[in-house]
């Protein structure tokens, strides 16, 4: 994928002189070369920025969304690792393109032109200030959040679904929904295709709360006798979704719950092939061995 951007990199500041030498006891491994310590520091802003961005999602564009996540993945894993997802929506394989296409892109310059669009995005973003913490922060972006790559259209309060307060992780209004009304927790979201494409359609309350990383409300799901190896119309259980956007407290969560990881898609793939996350691949290769 081209990129959207003309970018400059990041300064990383003064890289500090040379050293001296000096007595020979001293401990050679309390000293940094400049260019440990130019790395230091360039490590140090991009992780601020990737803090600092989650409050920006809402604001950023999909293409700076999928550039920003491209950089990111090529600084936390390396060059792009994973096959191309053929069983995963339109978002996966935006996602995996981005990132092949940095090819052999060295992470030090990946974060450069991270902390760049971060700053494009909020020109007064100042690295020493303290970032936002607890509900005043985004989840996620810093990851890779699938659905945080779509500006979803704002719905009316009046029109929305069920659906739409699951993938709010509105907690309170569904728990009421299930206690006051004859709402089946399998129903299937067929609806809104002029929203949400139309990979998204057949998924269950189940698969947008994996998709959105919310734990506790997959806790309350299954807690309501929410089918755990429910699958879409195109064949993904809630294993897969999870295991997709490397939502490794998920995975566990929902191993533990009795998902069963050797359920394959319609294109035959199993939830471990759906991750580059060695976490969550080991945690799913154990498990399917138990089962074997």
């Amino acid at each position: 994928m081209a990129s959207p951007f003309l970018l400059a990199g990041a300064t990383t500041g003064d890289s500090g002189g040379e050293l001296s030498s000096g007595d020979d006891s001293v401990d050679v491994e309390s000293l940094q070369s400049p260019e440990t310590e130019a790395s230091r520091r360039l490590t140090e802003l991009f992780e601020k920025a990737a803090a600092h961005f989650r409050g920006l999602v809402q604001g950023a564009s999909r293409e700076q969304l999928l550039y920003l996540y491209a950089r990111y993945k090529q600084v936390k894993v390396g060059n792009c690792n994973t096959p191309k997802p053929s069983f995963f929506d339109f978002e996966g394989k935006q996602k995996w393109e981005a990132w092949k296409a940095l090819g052999d892109s060295s992470p030090s310059r990946a974060m450069q032109e991270y902390i760049a669009v971060v700053k494009k995005l909020d020109p007064s973003w100042n690295p020493q200030s303290p970032e936002k913490k607890g509900k005043e922060a985004n989840t996620g972006f810093g990851g890779p959040v699938v659905s945080s790559l779509y500006h979803e259209e704002i719905i009316r309060e009046e029109d929305k679904n069920i659906f739409d307060y699951c993938r709010e992780n509105n907690i309170d209004h569904i728990t009421k929904v299930f206690k006051s009304k004859n709402v089946d927790v399998n129903m299937k979201d067929e609806e809104r295709s002029s929203l949400y494409s139309q990979a998204h359609q057949g998924r269950a309350l189940l698969h947008w709360a994996c998709d959105r990383g919310h734990k506790e409300l997959v806790t309350v799901l299954l807690q309501h006798r929410a089918d755990i190896n429910c699958q879409d119309n195109e064949g993904q259980t809630a294993l897969h979704y999870a295991a997709a956007c490397e939502f490794l407290d998920i995975v566990e969560l929902l191993l533990q719950s009795g998902a069963d990881p050797t359920v394959r898609d319609q294109d035959g793939c199993l939830p471990e092939e759906a991750t580059g996350c060695r976490a969550v691949t080991l945690m799913l290769q154990q498990h399917t061995t138990g089962k074997a």
